[in-house]
């Protein structure tokens, strides 16, 4: 639309190149996975990454070791969208969120919202960051 927002996406279903099932031998170009926001539950999800930018943050006599910490060791999406079926996901449950990671449900979930914490990535972005610098 005009403020830039997704509101219509145009693809094909194509049954032969799901996952888990039989390959039709081509590759495709790319994979939607979804929640139907109709069903979805709002929960708050929590993805920590690094604490520090470095990997030795003491190891600096110019610097203090604060001076390398993360800011973006903590970001926390608080209108995330699950299946419905972790309406019943107690604290310490774990789950693999598809493309994202695994995670846990915190103590800190009550009855009305449940919060969950990222404990693993699938993907390493430290190591893509440091071959960078």
């Amino acid at each position: 639309d005009e403020a830039g927002n997704i509101v219509e996406l145009h693809c094909t279903f194509d049954p032969e190149t799901r996952s888990g099932g039989p390959q039709a031998n081509r590759k495709v170009k790319g994979t939607l996975d979804w929640v139907s926001v109709e069903t979805a539950l709002d929960v708050e999800v929590r993805l920590y990454d690094r604490l520090f930018s470095d990997p030795e943050p003491d190891g600096h006599k110019d610097k203090d070791f604060k001076a390398f910490i993360n800011p973006d060791s903590l970001q926390v999406i608080s209108t995330a969208k699950v299946e419905p079926s972790l309406g019943s996901a107690s604290s310490g449950d774990r789950f693999q969120f598809i493309r994202k990671g695994y995670f846990c449900v915190d103590p800190d979930s009550t009855d009305d919202k449940l919060v969950f914490n990222r404990t693993v990535t699938l993907r390493d972005n430290w190591a893509k960051k440091q071959k960078k610098k």
